[in-house]
């Protein structure tokens, strides 16, 4: 039996929650949604798969995306839902001997997006939220400390995980990274009515950073439509789209639009990866539907 989920912060608490629950002892299959749905990922008899699309080889599947609903019976849960951690949270709820509500609270409004402008600007004094934004998902190798936040989550508190002597310098290095990334979205974004395009694809290898900064650089902006290259090939292209969480005035469901990209997501949030040879039209005709704003 295997985890299965995604290198993202609600995807790690997925993992803290489901070790305890299943009593597993198998390491995490770190899978990124696009992988699944290429059918690139081999999902076998028994796997527990949260936080991405569902596979019919596996035993329970636990999600609360918008494009990954199925019409099929399932063991597990679906849910449209703040986060899919909070839902392997009411599904297991009786076998918990640690109190995870405040983790569960805190995953829900980071995966939901509900912070604050002061969250946003100075994470620093926000642990959970900063501690998010250690994650890279893109990242492979970063793959033990995504198996160590697992385990630390676990067995000790917020104070005590951020004072791991890696966390904590993952953490320091994040609040700098976040300061020039503000810098570079200043630079490569720019504003079509009310659609702020950030088009990093000048660069080998796309900035990173906290990726609600731009709502508080560009306030007048209801929705953002990031741009860059999925690798070093420059073969796809990836694509990101995401509401304002400060200026709410978004009427296309993004999840959906993204659908037909061969992409998916939430109602205010999703991605997905264009071929190179067909990048150009698609994200013109993806900032088109944005610009007419219609649900």
């Amino acid at each position: 039996m295997r985890i299965v989920t995604r290198p993202d912060f609600d995807g790690i608490v997925c993992a803290v929650l489901l070790y305890e629950a299943q009593n597993i002892t198998k390491p995490v299959k770190w899978v990124n949604a696009n992988e699944m749905q290429k059918g690139l990922i081999d999902i076998q008899k028994g796997d527990i798969i949260a936080n991405l699309p569902y596979n019919d080889n596996c035993s329970l599947w636990f999600d609360h995306h918008y494009t990954n609903q199925i019409d099929r019976p399932f063991k597990g849960a679906f849910e449209i839902a703040p986060s899919a951690a909070g839902i392997v949270f009411k599904y297991y709820k009786n076998k918990f001997q640690g109190d995870y509500s405040e983790l569960i609270r805190e995953t829900d409004k980071i995966d939901s997006a509900d912070l604050s402008l002061d969250e946003v600007l100075h994470p620093e004094k926000y642990l959970y939220v900063l501690l998010s934004m250690t994650i890279l998902s893109h990242v492979r190798a970063d793959e033990p400390y995504w198996n160590k936040l697992v385990y630390l989550l676990q067995k000790c508190k917020i104070k005590e995980v951020c004072e791991d002597p890696e966390v904590k310098e993952r953490c320091q290095a994040t609040v700098k990274q976040n300061e020039k990334y503000a810098r570079l979205l200043t630079k490569h974004t720019v504003m079509k009515e009310h659609v702020a395009v950030t088009d990093f694809r000048s660069f080998d290898q796309p900035p990173t950073g906290n990726r609600f900064l731009v709502y508080s650089l560009f306030p007048e902006s209801s929705v953002n439509l990031k741009i860059d290259y999925d690798n070093k090939n420059k073969e796809n292209v990836a694509v990101h789209v995401g509401h304002s969480i400060f200026n709410q005035n978004c009427n296309v469901n993004i999840g959906r639009m993204l659908s037909t990209f061969d992409g998916g997501g939430h109602h205010g949030a999703g991605g997905t990866l264009l071929h190179i040879k067909k990048a150009d039209r698609s994200i013109a005709m993806i900032l088109d539907i944005l610009l007419k704003n219609e649900g």
